[in-house]
């Protein structure tokens, strides 16, 4: 009998929700859960009829960070494979966080509870956080446990909170609630819990209502924004526009519009 699956899947109205289904562990992300994540944004990055994804957690935790039979084991391990084994799973870690950040697509973190370390780092791989003023938090105590943040949280946090700001989070790794969540930019909607994923997905829902090309090439983009000059932008989005010319949403658009001028100057 094969296991039960570490992540749910459901969607609706080409919006995709992905459901971190480890409740009795705070959906504490194992090395399982990341497969299975990994599976899912392939096939949703091959999938044109998606439009947009909505990642959240089953029970009281949105992601509680990183598996603790993990760390168990590798305190146990024979010393000599620690430093290796260990890289080799951060290439794991880092390649999901940049199948997510790189998705064509509008993503949505619904953080539901608790998002801690690497729950924390997963929900900022989104492009926007809606979060449930009542059991939302985060916190990035990786410092605590003589760590560094592994899961995207060096990049993610100083974009969305300054820089000044996302070393005191992460050097105190202090529990930041919903309120200030909004305040500081980590957030960017709070909504009653009872109202999360119809939030969510009302979001999704508006920001994928454009053109999916004119969306994919422009995330692209902006994602890298920050390290790019002025005309690298500039060559970028030519390149881009170039594109859009072509693609389907454009010609049927601007055909609309030129129906509609014709017929009112009737």
């Amino acid at each position: 009998m094969s296991e039960a699956p570490l992540i749910q899947y459901s969607i609706n109205n080409g919006v995709v929700t992905l459901t971190l289904d480890r409740p009795e562990k705070r959906n504490a992300m194992s090395d399982a859960m990341r497969a299975e994540l990994v599976e899912h944004l392939v096939s949703i990055r091959a999938d044109r009829s998606v439009r947009a994804l909505i990642i959240t957690g089953n029970g009281k935790g949105f992601c509680a960070g990183g598996d603790i039979a993990g760390m168990k084991a590798r305190m146990e391990a024979e010393l000599s494979t620690v430093g290796f084994n260990g890289w080799d799973r951060q290439q794991g870690v880092h390649y999901a966080a940049s199948l997510l950040l790189n998705l064509p697509v509008p993503t949505i973190a619904a953080v539901n509870g608790a998002a801690a370390g690497l729950g924390a780092d997963l929900a900022l791989s989104c492009d926007f956080v809606v979060a449930s003023q009542q059991y939302a938090h985060f916190t990035w105590a990786y410092i605590a446990r003589g760590l560094v943040p592994d899961g995207g949280g060096m990049y993610f946090l100083p974009r969305r909170v300054g820089l000044g700001r996302a070393k005191a989070l992460i050097f105190s790794g202090r529990r930041v609630g919903a309120d200030e969540a909004l305040q500081l930019g980590i957030a960017d909607q709070l909504c009653d819990a009872s109202e999360l994923l119809n939030t969510a997905q009302a979001m999704a829902e508006e920001m994928s209502s454009g053109s999916r090309t004119a969306i994919a090439l422009t995330k692209s983009i902006i994602n890298h924004s920050y390290e790019m000059s002025d005309h690298q932008v500039f060559a970028e989005g030519s390149k881009a526009q170039g594109i859009c010319y072509t693609s389907k949403e454009h010609r049927d658009s601007v055909q609309s519009f030129l129906d509609r001028a014709k017929e009112a100057g009737k």
